[in-house]
């Protein structure tokens, strides 16, 4: 009774809400059915998934927004109604603002069905597709905003018969070719902003005629021409932004004389000499850098009433400046050659920004830095440290050969297998302009950005792989420019670390985003436009560059400059300028260790007890293999051979393993691979051992065809290198493992390589040149030394993973199977590409280009130095590392004579294995131990219909050859 009770008051309440609710909303203005209806359609084209309509979320427009969600918390969703339709009961939309919202949909035509449409606001998307022409069928839109999309292609002329429009905004776009004439019969505009696209040509005449302008933005273009003189004709403009616009100069003087104008920004253009006479009094942003400008500063700048931003640095300004006390509250007269006496009360007490650096001021003695004003390298006294830091007092120098800095970040040791560096920390807190100095060297930014922050950190996990300096980056809005001083003259090697972490893939409108800066070492422009993201290969990932420069004065510098280029409002308003992660300096005469303390390596114990485990395992494998299939000899040959393995000679009956498993009980199992199952057993003594029963469905290891990205690869191919320089020298038991190949390298969860399989390797002894021993391994990975004459060394490792690091590269197993007999080897493919000069062909199919190029190239490189026949010219395991890491520069890499002569014939070695006696001894299955958690290392690279590996590992002695 209780039960029907309250499932009746439960609906009692539902029907009660509904009831409700339905007379709320017939209370309501309503949006009207036709425009709920194109929401619909609007919402599909977007890219809007599941948007819900229905009532009983909320109305549209009594909601004021879409019922979707919204993730980013910096979005806007705002939907505006005009409700006085119909006695106030219907709604037509008059303004759609979806900003930020990734929505990776096109322009949506049907935005025509909203025919009260004032207002189009869609900026931060990553929408495609042109302007739809239907849009300019509605009679009262005046408000089109598509910043930040993914736009393409040139301007339509169909653009004039958007009568009405007011405002047009298409910046940060990948929109080209000319502007259109036709451009010129939107009278009405008075907002056109097209900055950070890709237009060219010059600006037509027919512009003129857009004389209610107040608006202007055309920065980061590819325009010619001069700047037109109509747009001093433009008499209600307020602010104009020219910055690299692709224009020359000279600026009309008619712009000048503009009285309303209160934002002017022109940079980076050539065709300008003397300092214009401005007639507005409302100017609070004066922006004329780099634009050639000769002569003095008029005086009347220091008295503009309401000028809050000067920046006319890098120019020819010269003269005396008296009048700083009254500078603006940011004055940037940077690399100049004004003059002048510096040191007054008043400028001292002077609380604005000020940037005095690169001039020939004169400093009193005993003077103070202050932390509002710049005074790097602004002393007459330039060739000196007198002159470099002018009011820091004198300056002991104990020279160095080394620097090592983490731009943005804390004190940091960055560790490899062999070294250790630090970086020094450089996290102080700067502002607009800054000078900050230390022992041996100091940094001075310029420019503000919106927020005035000027540390960014990464709000991502980073790859274990890179160096913990990526976290952070340090950022500058105009000028970063990092010094060393008490140097040793000599030469040195800079090295520039970079990784762009405040663009990222996770929003599809950051993946529009372009910083773009110059690169200056010693006062020489190494890199125009450079842009981290491109040069890399994409966001968070890695780029170093490096240079070769000379100090003849103590003092090394490193400028980065924004010359203007690139997007300034992804992933918001206010992010540009250069940003640099980490600087490393070395004298030639330190490199490649550049200050680095040797690693101690520790013995590591359950490393060393794992290889017991897998050791034990394939001993036992070997062993069942060897009694039930091809065991013929007696008891002493089969000692004899195990000997000659390095393995101890135990024996154990079925019975036995039957025992110490429990029957191959499944609660026992490890793990599962394509040769069988691995089990946990415990003999009678207490030992534990693992024991792999093999599986009679399978002759070949099962495999995962993931396919891996290249960062992935990158991962891998380091983490096989650093396993194997492990074994060699970090170990306190040196060994060479002697059977390096793909499907001996297991992959845990998160992709991690851990070598295995160590039942061929051998101890070595560092007094020992080589090891002479019987020969054993897999054909296509043995170097040649090895294979032909016994000679072990730990190159011979080396060797193997040179294969293996094609393999990567390349997608492709160590040999391709044609119709003859005989294979084609992956390394000879390779080094016939070098000779070609087409060695990137190598690279995987798979990955569609998505790649780091830089990366690869050294990949490449190491494989093909890996693989040189002759072993005194391979690289050691270490300096492989180092080489893959970008520690230390590529080993050259000389064309190469095929490894395997037409006497190697892989036909020869199946009959040797299948027939020879002599071979059958040590003869095992290529297999990979797959324990719990783990995964084939042949999941690198799916299986290529042309691809095969070999089904056996060869064991075969001297004389069968």
């Amino acid at each position: 009774m209780s039960t029907v009770f309250s499932r009746f008051t439960l609906l009692f309440i539902t029907i009660s809400f509904v009831a409700a609710h339905s007379t709320s909303a017939a209370s309501l203005a309503l949006l009207h059915p036709d425009e709920l209806k194109a929401l619909e359609e609007i919402a599909s084209t977007l890219g809007i998934p599941k948007l819900n309509l229905l009532y009983v979320y909320g109305d549209p427009c009594y909601m004021k927004k879409l019922n979707i969600d919204v993730a980013n918390p910096g979005s806007e969703n705002i939907i505006a109604c005009d409700c006085s339709f119909n006695n106030s009961r219907t709604c037509h939309i008059t303004e759609l603002r979806l900003k930020t919202l990734g929505l990776p949909g096109k322009l949506p035509p049907e935005l025509v069905k909203l025919p009260y449409l004032r207002v189009i606001d869609l900026c931060r998307n990553y929408l495609s597709g042109p302007i739809p022409m239907e849009w300019a069928l509605m009679p009262y839109l005046t408000f089109i905003s598509v910043c930040a999309n993914n736009l393409t292609g040139p301007l339509p002329t169909g653009l004039q018969n958007f009568k009405n429009l007011t405002f047009l905004g298409l910046e940060a776009n990948q929109l080209s070719g000319p502007i259109p004439d036709e451009l010129g019969n939107l009278t009405s505009l008075t907002g056109l902003i097209l900055g950070s696209n890709q237009f060219t040509g010059s600006l037509p005449a027919t512009l003129a005629r857009l004389v209610n302008l107040e608006d202007f933005r055309i920065s980061d273009n590819n325009f010619n021409g001069i700047i037109p003189g109509y747009i001093g004709n433009w008499s209600g403009l307020l602010s104009i932004h020219l910055y690299a616009s692709g224009l020359k100069g000279p600026i009309p003087n008619a712009i000048f004389r503009l009285k309303n104008l209160r934002d002017l920004r022109i940079s980076d253009i050539t065709g300008i000499e003397s300092f214009p006479n401005i007639s507005s009094q409302s100017m609070h942003t004066l922006i004329l850098r780099n634009v050639s400008l000769s002569g003095q500063i008029p005086s009347y700048v220091w008295y503009m009433p309401v000028l809050m931003i000067l920046d006319v640095s890098f120019n020819k300004l010269s003269g005396e400046v008296q009048t700083l006390q009254k500078a603006p509250g940011d004055t940037y007269l940077n690399d100049n050659i004004l003059s002048g006496k510096v040191g007054s009360a008043a400028f001292l007490n002077n609380e604005s920004y000020i940037d005095l650096s690169y001039n020939n001021f004169t400093y009193p003695s005993g003077c103070s830095d202050k932390s509002n004003i710049n005074t790097y390298r602004s002393s007459y006294l330039q060739k000196n440290l007198t002159g470099l830091l002018p009011c820091a007092g004198p300056i002991k120098c104990k020279y160095q050969r080394y620097l090592h800095i983490n731009c943005g970040g804390e004190n940091v040791v960055v560790t490899n297998s062999s070294h250790k560096i630090a970086y020094q920390a450089d996290n102080s807190e700067t502002k607009a302009t800054t000078n900050q100095h230390f022992q041996n060297w100091g940094v001075s930014s310029t420019g503000r950005l919106l927020n005035d922050i000027y540390i960014i950190t990464s709000t991502f996990t980073l790859s274990e792989d890179y160096p913990t300096f990526y976290k952070s980056a340090r950022q500058a809005a105009q000028s970063l420019v990092y010094y060393a001083f008490c140097l040793e003259n000599g030469s040195y090697t800079v090295k520039l670390h970079f990784m762009e972490i405040q663009f990222s893939n996770e929003e599809p409108y950051n993946r529009l985003g372009r910083r773009i800066f110059d690169i200056y070492v010693q006062g020489e422009l190494l890199w125009r436009d450079f842009n981290i993201k491109e040069e890399a290969s994409g966001t968070r990932n890695p780029i170093v560059k490096e240079a070769n420069v000379n100090v003849a004065n103590h003092l090394l510098e490193i400028r980065l400059y924004w010359a203007g280029k690139g997007t300034t409002l992804i992933p918001k308003r206010g992010n540009y300028g250069p940003i640099i992660s980490a600087i490393s300096l070395c004298h030639s005469s330190l490199e490649p260790g550049c200050g680095a303390e040797k690693t101690k390596h520790h013995t590591n114990y359950p490393f060393i007890f794992g290889i017991t485990v897998v050791v034990l395992a394939i001993t036992l494998l070997a062993f069942g293999l060897y009694t039930q299939k091809r065991c013929k000899g007696d008891k002493n040959t089969r000692e004899r051979d195990l000997r000659a393995l390095g393995l101890q000679t135990v024996c154990f009956t079925w019975r036995q393993l039957q025992v110490a498993t429990k029957d191959f009980d499944q609660n026992n199992k490890l793990g599962e691979g394509g040769f069988g199952s691995v089990f946990k057993g415990e003999l009678s003594d207490g030992t534990i051992i693992a024991v792999k029963q093999l599986s009679s469905k399978s002759c070949q290891g099962n495999r995962d065809s993931l396919k891996l990205d290249w960062a992935t690869r990158q991962k891998i191919c380091v983490g096989i290198a650093r396993g194997i320089d492990f074994l060699h020298q970090g170990s306190m038991i040196r060994m060479v493992h002697r059977d390096i190949k793909t499907t001996n390298v297991l992959l845990d969860t998160d992709l991690n390589a851990k070598i295995s399989d160590f039942g061929l390797a051998r101890l070595h002894e560092a007094e020992h040149t080589h090891i002479s021993t019987k020969i054993a391994g897999t054909i296509g990975y043995m170097a040649p030394e090895y294979a032909l004459y016994g000679q072990l060394t730990e190159k011979a490792d080396v060797f193997s993973f040179g294969v293996v690091a094609m393999e990567i590269v390349s997608g492709k197993s160590n040999m391709k199977q044609t119709e003859s007999s005989d294979p084609i080897w992956l390394i000879n493919w390779a080094l016939t590409l070098q000779q070609t000069g087409d060695i990137m062909d190598i690279i995987d199919p798979v990955l569609e280009g998505e790649f780091n190029s830089k990366e690869a190239e050294v990949m490449i490189k190491v494989g093909l130095a890996c693989t040189n026949s002759s072993p005194l010219s391979r690289p050691t395991m270490s300096e492989a590392v180092q080489m893959l890491e970008g520690e230390t520069e590529i080993t050259q890499v000389l064309s190469d004579p095929g490894l395997y002569g037409s006497d190697w014939n892989i036909s020869k070695m199946r009959s040797t294995d299948t027939h020879g006696s002599s071979s059958t001894s040590g003869l095992t299955d290529q297999t990979a131990t797959t324990m719990k958690s783990f995964v084939s290392g042949a999941g690198l690279y799916p299986l290529y219909p042309d691809s095969m590996i070999l089904n056996s590992t060869v064991d075969f002695s001297s004389p069968s050859l």
